[in-house]
């Protein structure tokens, strides 16, 4: 995948980056006001405002794929004043399945900062006999196809984690798309549904209410809120499976360095504010600082992983 060239630093862009905010700054979102990624956009946002003394905007354009939000942020300006929030399997993943999209992912999109990280838990019901991963795909490979689990969609992160599980182990799951993710959650309580890939947000209520259980966590380490939970290696599954969203900042092509340098430490600086990681911990969140090259690596590895799970698990919306 080809990282976005960004605009040399010259005397002139330094001194307007030394300089940047001189009016507010406009996000662009895909996603609905009140869900997480709005959320910890608009934490970050007053932070921002405080530090530059500029309001920053939140523009929210949910639906239509998010291409109703990528057509509105093309729009903008190359200089730093609107910015796009999206997660990792926007830009990794539909150009794969996809033939057509209104955008170019490797062009349109300059890598800004990350902001947080939401890791899956593989959730059964909680009078499921299944303990560890290595008994669901026991179970799965004795009921070849027959076993479901449950997703908030095609191409969605759920399904991701689905189609991810099948190809570490071999194993054949039936795919259940559900409009509503919380009911997903119910549906498995209720049997209808096996199992599904659920944050600690998404299946959050019902954990609580003892009505579904975490067999292992699909990271390479515990999580601290959930410290019994074991990473799916120890509970048997395939060594270091890693399942993450990942939600990052974005500017327009042509963006230069300086600004986006500036932009990246201010939204470094918020994100590690302690009430910020409270708030995030709250809702099931890590914050995620990094340069915004490193950002760019991260998205060209995911765009490649994302590629080979979609092409051998024939996942397409067209």
């Amino acid at each position: 995948m080809a990282i976005v060239a960004m605009a040399a630093v010259s005397p002139g862009l330094a001194a307007r980056a030394a300089g940047f905010p001189e009016h507010p700054v406009n996000v662009i979102l895909p996603y609905p006001t009140g869900t997480g990624p709005d959320t910890v956009m608009r934490l970050v946002g007053d932070k921002l405002k405080g530090y530059w003394g500029q309001p920053v905007t939140i523009e929210n354009r949910p639906g239509s794929n998010y291409w109703s939000a990528v057509d509105a942020f093309k729009r903008g300006k190359p200089d730093g004043y609107t910015l796009f929030q999206t997660e990792n399997w926007m830009i990794a993943l539909q150009r794969h399945i996809f033939k057509k999209l209104p955008y170019d992912p490797d062009k349109d999109f300059v890598p800004v900062a990350p902001m947080f990280q939401a890791t899956y838990f593989l959730t059964v019901a909680a009078d499921s006999p299944w303990k560890t991963v290595a008994d669901v795909v026991t179970a799965a490979k004795a009921d070849d196809g027959n076993i479901t689990f449950g997703s908030s969609g095609v191409g969605s992160a759920m399904h991701m984690g689905g189609a991810k599980l099948q190809n570490a182990t071999g194993i054949k799951l039936t795919h259940v798309p559900v409009k509503e993710t919380p009911q997903i959650f119910v549906q498995i309580a209720n049997g209808e549904l096996a199992m599904a890939f659920g944050t600690a947000s998404t299946a959050g209520p019902m954990l609580r209410a003892n009505k579904v259980k975490f067999i292992a966590i699909a990271d390479k380490v515990r999580n601290p809120n959930f410290p019994e939970i074991p990473t799916f290696s120890e509970a048997g599954g395939p060594a270091d499976f890693v399942h993450k969203s990942w939600l990052a900042l974005y500017a327009p092509e042509g963006t230069p360095k300086a600004i986006v340098d500036k932009i990246n430490a201010d939204v470094s600086r918020a994100l590690h504010e302690q009430d910020v990681e409270a708030k995030l911990a709250s809702i099931g969140f890590t914050a995620w600082t990094s340069s915004p090259e490193e950002l760019a690596e991260t998205l060209a590895e995911e765009t490649r992983a994302m590629g080979e799970i979609a092409k051998s698990q024939n996942i397409s919306l067209d």
